[in-house]
């Protein structure tokens, strides 16, 4: 798979109009000029030759070096993941609550208003935009309000020891209570952003599959044992119906990395999201496939995982 998108990306990237050596030189740089960049870039080559050569660097751990700022994109994405990273997990956190507590609690209460209700909202936030979220949430809370920063992860005036990239983390090694705050600050609206949207997958998921389980045998004999409805409903019903709840919830923390660009844009958020985009927009050919290279394999790795832990969980996989 990994294979198959790198021949995507490389050839859809040389097959769409505009020239990466204009992009960075502008349009009225002399043809001499032009010409030695592209010979610099390797772009003066056959096609064929500059994708074996490029599978070849793959193949390597290389992922070539920036057009834009001749720095190796591998170091430039090393820079930028914790960032995305940081901005996942907390969005996937909040996610987890809110899918997990009240897609039970309304698998429990059937039909009831608590039920009813998380339907409504998952069906309503899966509609709504991510970018647009972000946007209503930053004029609300950004500029009418003025609770919460709209953009960045740490404000000037704030002084952080930077050991993992991983801000909160960062902070709390080094007890530094002003900066955990300020950061947490700047990850909450996008944090939520993201997070309400993935909650909606995560609520019908687990509503639908902990629905399915309070009708079998095995929940009916538990109920029948006169065991407290908690311990029916998490310790039996919720926890039978978590094997395939997991698989999805492993994949969409994948998926967050890759679908992060548009919240990171929106809240200014400095992690690859942004970083893509950036070199889209000056057709930085091995930053981007760099990038989308880089998402692909975590998505493996995650997949690979998913598998593994399922085996270890669920006896039927094994057999």
């Amino acid at each position: 798979m990994i294979l198959i998108l790198l021949i995507m990306i490389f050839f859809i990237l040389r097959i769409i109009p505009g020239d990466p050596v204009l992009a960075i030189l502008g349009g009225k740089a002399p043809v001499e000029v032009i010409e030695a960049k592209r010979h610099e870039l390797g772009l003066d080559k056959p096609i064929i030759i500059q994708f074996f050569d490029y599978l070849g660097d793959v193949a390597k751990g290389d992922f070539g070096v920036s057009t834009l700022t001749s720095r190796p994109v591998w170091s430039e994405i090393k820079d930028r993941f914790p960032a995305t990273l940081e901005l996942t997990i907390f969005s996937f956190i909040l996610a987890l609550i809110i899918g997990i507590f009240w897609g039970a609690e309304a698998a429990w209460r059937k039909d009831k208003a608590i039920d009813i209700s998380a339907r409504v909202y998952s069906i309503f936030i899966y509609a709504v935009p991510v970018f647009w979220l972000g946007l209503m949430l930053q004029l609300l809370f950004g500029i009418y309000l003025r609770w919460l920063p709209v953009g960045g992860r740490l404000s000037p005036r704030v002084s952080l020891d930077i050991k993992t990239g991983l801000f909160l983390l960062d902070s709390l090694i080094s007890w530094n209570w002003e900066a955990f705050w300020d950061v947490l600050k700047h990850l909450l609206l996008p944090g939520v952003t993201l997070g309400l949207v993935i909650s909606s997958i995560f609520l019908r998921m687990v509503r639908n599959n902990t629905v399915l389980m309070l009708s079998k045998d095995f929940v009916k004999a538990a109920k029948a044992r006169g065991l407290k409805p908690k311990v029916v409903l998490y310790g039996h019903a919720l926890r039978n119906a978590f094997v395939p709840i997991f698989t999805i919830m492993g994949m969409q923390f994948a998926l967050l990395l890759a679908g992060a660009i548009l919240t990171e844009t929106t809240f200014s958020w400095p992690g690859i999201g942004s970083y893509l985009v950036l070199k889209i927009k000056y057709r930085d050919f091995p930053a981007i496939q760099g990038t989308i290279i880089f998402f692909a394999i975590f998505v493996v790795i995650i997949s690979i995982v998913i598998d593994i832990v399922n085996a270890l969980v669920d006896p039927r996989v094994r057999y």
